[in-house]
């Protein structure tokens, strides 16, 4: 890298970090660090009376310094929080030579480098718990300046709130946005609980394969690769659904995956490409017992989350506490729009959507238009939790056919906040009936329809070999951890979203600089002054040009040989 890409700040630190070695001091030593205490845990357990933390030993980064004469605080971040060290120059320089406070700590060490300090714990006058440091080791320099994140009376000045940065750079945003750890604290936390729950009813965690010849379980467009060795294309799967029921075949009696899956779709506040999703299959239930277990387990982890089964979601107040409504798709449909679609084909439905102003595309068939008039009219209604029940055929290739009613499936969405949380079944295991919903999605992909799902010839003969009565459920864990963080965006519960290219700075090619007879060692220099485009020195000042330039090689320490001021003036005069 160019020191003309660096900023001032970055020359500094650059500079620090030279000083440092030429001091014999390794800014990234490979030492093991032996921790000893963390902020909070001291901030708990000291007791001024007993005196009883006299040697403690913390690592962290630098958050803020107040440096004063021969004594200095500073703030030091680590996994728990913060705590105030406390830096006498006498303390950590024994001996004749206080280079290491007056040199390293005062003028070497940045917010930002990460520190470790051995000493002992004691609480100010103003009553803060602090370290009183001994002895300090630099453990990495850091050579990027952080935001600077102000804070007085409450209020907070030069945030770091730019979404785009804070999700591109989500290192920076961790280390200067405290709150950020505590939702991906509580992310962890709620794939914990769900995982303890499901173990303490005997079901069995599993992993499925992420690349698959056929992309099967979902309807959806997936990412295709290519495995150079087989030949062959792969699929990033867009579900784990019949790999688990593979599993039930088998013999399990219970198994359930967190799985990353795929989709090659839109990204928007709730859609992430890469997303987490949590299902389970359970043999020998139905779906009207998979919406108990939801409930339960649901409640279960709010309650391990919040104590309390109400979360505040935006304006919203939402109630995690079982029972929750239950309603078909149909009665919801009829009880918002009106129109009752029992029975209906694909023109009557084409004709209620007209009505209804809802757009519609040649390839929907009558899931696809069923689809689009509940979520059009009925799906952002459901703030508390709803389980939205027996879908239609058409709309379900892989649910079981209701017990009462042929045209409709067993199957239920779990609405919250008005967006789908689960989708569940009493899974399909008939292997001639699930060969024929195959075929009819085939049809479906040749009138153009890119979400239809693939026939997958293995998994109908898994079914061929049994597979006993099934319900199944699959659950966003990103949505999930958005209603009970109380987060806006998808992007704000990963940690590394799916993010547009950054934008780079157009610029043009050095011949065009060359041309005006500008030397290539100088082209740099310039584009560095913010001349990217030769364009842009059009009717330039050339004293304030050459003043600016020279500046820069003066600043950056390049050494190139000063242009004179007639050299300029003839640049900037080429056509």
């Amino acid at each position: 890298m160019s020191t003309l890409d660096l900023s001032e700040q970055e020359l500094i630190r650059r500079n620090s970090l030279k000083e440092l070695q030429n001091l014999g001091i390794n800014p990234f030593p490979a030492d093991e660090y032996k921790v000893t205490h963390h902020s909070q845990d001291i901030k708990d357990s000291f007791d001024p009376e007993k005196n009883n933390l006299q040697e403690v030993c913390i690592a962290g980064r630098i958050m803020t310094r107040r440096i004063m004469g021969s004594a200095s605080f500073a703030e030091l971040k680590d996994k728990q929080g913060r705590i105030q060290i406390y830096v006498n120059r006498d303390e950590i320089c024994e001996g004749e030579d206080k280079t290491m406070y007056n040199t390293v700590f005062k003028k070497l060490l940045d917010i930002g480098d990460i520190i470790g300090i051995k000493g002992h714990v004691f609480k100010t006058q103003t009553g803060e718990t602090s370290v009183h440091v001994k002895e300090l080791t630099i453990l990495s320099k850091s050579i990027k300046p952080l935001p600077i994140v102000k804070e007085k009376d409450g209020v907070t000045y030069d945030a770091f709130t730019d979404a785009e940065m804070r999700y591109r750079m989500r290192y920076v945003d961790l280390i200067v946005n405290d709150h950020v750890k505590d939702t991906f604290m509580k992310r962890t936390r709620i794939i914990n609980k769900m995982r303890e729950f499901f173990n303490s009813k005997g079901y069995t965690e599993v992993e499925t394969p992420i690349l698959q010849a056929i992309p099967g379980g979902a309807s959806a467009r997936p990412f295709i690769t290519q495995h150079n060795a087989l030949n062959i294309p792969l699929y990033l799967r867009i579900a784990n659904e019949l790999y688990l029921k593979r599993l039930i075949v088998g013999g399990f009696d219970g198994v359930y995956e967190f799985a990353k899956d795929f989709r090659n779709e839109g990204m928007d506040r709730t859609h992430n490409p890469e997303f987490t999703v949590m299902e389970i299959y359970v043999a020998y239930k139905d779906y009207k017992w998979m919406m108990d277990f939801t409930e339960e387990m649901l409640e279960t982890v709010v309650l391990d989350l919040h104590g309390k089964t109400q979360v505040q979601y935006a304006e919203n107040t939402i109630d995690f506490k079982r029972p929750f409504k239950r309603i078909s798709m149909i009665d919801s449909i009829k009880e918002h729009t009106g129109f009752d679609i029992t029975h209906m084909n694909e023109d009557g439905l084409r004709e209620v959507c007209a009505k209804l102003e809802i757009p519609t595309e040649p390839s929907m068939g009558k899931g696809k238009l069923i689809d689009e008039i509940f979520g059009s009219k009925c799906e952002h209604t459901y703030i508390q939790p709803t389980f939205i029940t027996d879908y239609p055929v058409d709309m379900s290739p892989l649910c079981k056919k209701h017990r009462d009613n042929p045209e409709l499936t067993e199957r239920f969405e779990l609405m919250v906040n008005g967006k789908e949380l689960a989708n569940a079944y009493s899974e399909l295991n008939d292997p001639i009936d699930q060969l024929e919903r195959f075929q009819a999605q085939l049809k479906l992909s040749e009138k153009g329809d890119d979400e239809a799902m693939f026939i997958d010839t293995d998994f109908v003969r898994a079914l061929e070999y049994g597979m006993p009565p099934t319900s199944g459920m699959g659950i966003g864990v990103d949505r999930l951890a958005m209603f009970l963080t109380n987060s806006q965006s998808i992007q704000d519960v990963l940690f590394f979203p799916q993010m547009r290219p950054e934008k780079k700075q157009e610029k043009d090619g050095n011949d065009l600089y060359l041309a005006m007879g500008i030397p290539e060692e100088w082209i740099g220099v310039i584009q560095k002054a913010g001349f990217f485009r030769v364009a842009d020195l059009k009717d330039e000042n050339p004293n304030k040009f050459h003043q600016q330039i020279c500046g820069l090689n003066k600043k950056h320490k390049l050494g190139l040989t000063n242009p004179s001021q007639d050299d300029v003036k003839n640049w900037l005069s080429t056509k």
